[in-house]
């Protein structure tokens, strides 16, 4: 595995539960700030391999970028589940529940 690979999956197993990261903060996070769309395709084709908690990832704006209806319920469901409270329009409030893990 490539070296910012191995970070991205260790910053994302790190995301604690009841907590989410953004695609770009992992990125930054595992040394490559211009990284986030990276980090989708590791997530993509990883997450299952690696058991990560890929429910705790959304976008800058708090969104569930998950296309397929099945995927996106998935998503609120796991996140509900850990006491994440997305709004009316499906948005995380990143400022209660972004983690940070500096």
């Amino acid at each position: 595995m490539k070296p910012f690979t191995q970070e991205v999956v260790n910053v994302i197993k790190g995301i604690p539960a009841g907590y989410v990261m953004t695609y770009g903060q992992i990125a930054q996070q595992a040394g490559s700030p211009r990284g986030a769309r990276q980090v989708v395709r590791i997530l993509h084709s990883l997450s299952a391999k690696h058991d990560l908690p890929w429910h705790r990832v959304v976008n800058a704006k708090g969104e569930i970028v998950i296309k397929d209806d099945e995927g996106r319920f998935s998503q609120t469901y796991y996140l509900q589940e850990e006491g994440v409270l997305l709004s009316e329009a499906g948005l995380v409030d990143l400022e209660k529940y972004k983690y940070h893990p500096d």
